[in-house]
């Protein structure tokens, strides 16, 4: 009994000897969560899809039976993201892979309340896109906006959203790194100056907030690298970024984008050898549109464009997108190698808005299943088309014929008889005279190379 006392009393002694450590310590992180969890918000997205037939059984019956398929079925599917609240009117920023083409959109918030809201105007090369709540009255909590170029790697970043479902999740880390660039799933570009962070970051967190240690928003979360292959990779917008073309949502529902002006490919090494080029990666400028903010700058052809500012260019698609993230106006050092000397040259950026506005708008072919318009200078940028390149261009297919998107139709054969194509309205008048049973042949510009897509016509 005397040994159970002792040890009672030695015990007592020490934790009288030695207390706790920081008992009175808050971590500053609780302070921010705190402060800006309840502008945070989940988003329910319901979104209408097309589907084809899955069922080879189907697909041969309909074609036994009625010669072609039907039009894909429509069914709805629901989807969840994240966003914020960056006005007390109820304005929200998302990603607009989010929110993009949504039927109902729906927002819940840290109390449960939960509003119907409205898509006000997004970009999807960008991937942002703004949402409003449908209430009238009421004022909102709201985040403010940090300075993202002042990010420093290193300091704490703490990112809140709702992964896979869990809502109001907050996870904490520090920026990895920044003006990171990686290629987007689809393939249809890249996402490039993304701040990395190894806050954790999962399906679901997307259009959520990455945060400072001060409560202020400096990115939008936005990408995750395949959790197969590596963790704790996450990345997000700079919030400078989306600040740039926040006016412009907002009163025209869209983004200004910055053009140049040039047509450029891909600078390989067996092409650099071949031209005496120091620089093995960078994009080649094959061409310079007259009067282009390119042409004005110097720019000529032969030139390689290695840098945008301080961000680096190793391929065509990449100049593409870091051009993007500027603004009509703005101005930005290229550096470029010109004849086996590194050069600076001061552009300032124009609008592919301005130059699309030189030519006719969309028109659906129903016929082909496809909507074209003819090609601006920002289309020849953007895609790399060559000036000798003649025609319209895909902007929409429904993959009728194996007509793809970006397709630039130039010719189009009808029984053997030859039609060029120049414009939509050439277009428009040869498909008028297609019959059932006629045989068809187009002649395409795709990926680069030219090609032919054949078919018996079936309405």
């Amino acid at each position: 009994m005397k040994k159970f006392f002792l040890t009672i009393a030695v015990v007592l002694m020490l934790t009288s000897v030695f207390p706790y450590v920081n008992p009175d310590y808050e971590s500053p992180i609780v302070n921010v969560v705190e402060a800006c969890a309840p502008a945070v918000v989940k988003i329910d997205v319901v979104k209408t899809v097309k589907t084809s037939f899955f069922d080879p059984y189907f697909e041969q019956f309909f074609k036994k039976w009625f010669g072609e398929l039907p039009p894909g079925f429509e069914r709805q599917v629901a989807s969840l993201g994240s966003g914020f609240i960056f006005d007390p009117e109820g304005y929200i920023l998302t990603n607009y892979h989010v929110v993009g083409g949504a039927d109902n959109i729906t927002v819940t918030m840290l109390d449960g309340s939960k509003y119907d809201a409205e898509y006000i105007g997004g970009d999807e090369e960008l991937d942002i896109a703004v949402i409003k709540i449908k209430a009238s009255d009421k004022k909102f909590p709201y985040l403010e906006f940090g300075d993202s170029d002042k990010v420093k790697i290193g300091e704490w970043a703490i990112a809140i959203g709702n992964p896979l479902g869990f809502q109001h999740t907050v996870t904490v880390g520090v920026v990895s790194a920044t003006n990171r660039r990686i290629p987007k799933p689809d393939g249809s570009g890249y996402y490039v100056g993304l701040i990395q962070t190894d806050a954790a970051i999962n399906p679901g967190n997307s259009g959520g907030p990455l945060l400072n240690i001060h409560g202020e928003v400096i990115g939008i979360n936005t990408a995750i690298v395949n959790p197969q292959e590596a963790v704790n990779l996450g990345f997000a917008i700079p919030i400078n970024t989306v600040k740039k073309f926040l006016d412009t949502i907002l009163t025209q529902k869209k983004v200004e984008k910055a053009y140049l002006g040039v047509t450029v490919m891909n600078l390989t090494e067996e092409t650099a050898k071949a031209l005496g080029l120091e620089s093995t990666s960078g994009a080649l400028i094959t061409s310079v549109q007259k009067g282009s903010p390119a042409e004005k700058a110097g720019l000529k052809e032969g030139d390689v464009i290695l840098k945008v500012d301080d961000q680096d260019v190793r391929s065509h698609e990449e100049l593409v997108s870091i051009i993007h993230t500027y603004k009509p106006g703005d101005t930005a050092v290229l550096t470029i190698e010109r004849k086996g000397k590194i050069m600076k040259v001061q552009v300032t950026f124009g609008s592919s808005s301005e130059e699309e506005k030189t030519t006719t708008g969309e028109e659906k072919i129903d016929v082909l299943g496809i909507t074209v318009s003819n090609i601006t200078p920002a289309d020849r940028e953007i895609y790399s088309i060559p000036e000798e390149i003649n025609g319209v261009i895909v902007k929409e297919s429904t993959g009728k014929f194996g007509l793809q998107k970006e397709d630039v139709i130039t010719t189009v054969y009808v029984n053997g008889k030859r039609y060029d194509i120049n414009s939509v309205e050439d277009l428009k008048k040869v498909t008028s005279i297609v019959k059932n049973g006629d045989y068809i042949a187009l002649y395409i510009y795709r990926n680069g190379a030219k090609v032919f897509v054949s078919f018996i016509y079936q309405r």
